[in-house]
């Protein structure tokens, strides 16, 4: 990968003919996404995962690193791959990106699967909450404080030093704090209220920061043809935690 990137790079799974683009979060890239992989349906989908620029296969290549040029890059890359139309997954932070794909071109979005995704308002943060997140962009242990609060105190150091790890290696330090700013602060929720697009959230049970109550007071309330799916047994990463309960409410949704 070239810093001039003539094309957007990605992976492909499957090569079925329903059309998904998959958005990672704030911490992982598109080779982040666990077991799961190995549960998906490739006869019926092709999943199209996306890193975003300063991450991943597009860690060298130079961005705004916001929410707007993720939209910008989601669109080209389904242009590359001559998809007039198509689903989106976002985990986390790539929830929020979703919503902003959606507002940008909602002609050619089919629905939308949100994995304990950020709603399209600002996220509220008290002063030791920020001082957490914005930190965490030079300082490991902060990410690791943010993983354990997010899977429910469950996991242990071994699989957090392993997210961690890859989350440091992977992303450029300014990528990481741009994104922050950008889905910490972007709002959304007037350009999305209302949108009858369908729409799946999927929570962790033991996500203490992303969660069920959350998403019915956000997602659910903008969106008509929305619903909140609680998943037993996981936090915020159910690509990892359970990844086949994963695999099965996605499709049944995507394939609806």
């Amino acid at each position: 990968m070239t810093r001039s990137e003539q094309t957007v790079a990605h992976r492909l799974i499957g090569s079925g003919p329903r059309r998904v683009i998959v958005l990672h979060d704030w911490f992982a890239t598109c080779a982040g996404w666990g077991a799961v992989l190995d549960y998906l349906d490739t006869e019926e989908f092709t999943y199209a995962f996306l890193d975003y620029r300063g991450y991943g296969d597009r860690k060298d290549v130079p961005g705004r690193y916001d929410l707007p040029e993720i939209a910008d890059d989601v669109l080209a890359l389904a242009d590359q791959l001559g998809w007039d139309r198509f689903a989106l997954v976002g985990h986390s932070m790539g929830g929020k990106a979703i919503q902003q794909v959606l507002v940008r071109a909602p002609e050619r979005v089919s629905r939308l699967l949100g994995l304990a995704p950020v709603p399209a308002a600002p996220y509220p943060m008290d002063e030791p909450t920020q001082a957490l997140f914005y930190g965490a962009s030079e300082d490991p242990e902060k990410r690791r404080a943010i993983l354990d609060l997010v899977t429910g105190h469950r996991t242990g150091r071994v699989w957090q030093q392993r997210m961690i790890s890859h989350s440091m290696a992977a992303s450029r330090k300014e990528a990481h704090a741009g994104y922050l700013a950008s889905w910490h602060t972007l709002d959304l929720s007037d350009a999305v209220r209302g949108n009858p697009v369908p729409v799946r959230v999927v929570v962790g049970e033991h996500d203490l920061a992303l969660t069920a109550d959350l998403m019915r007071a956000t997602w659910q309330s903008w969106y008509p043809n929305a619903d909140v799916v609680s998943l037993p047994g996981t936090g915020h990463y159910p690509m990892h935690e359970t990844p086949v309960a994963l695999a099965a409410v996605m499709e049944d949704f995507l394939r609806e």
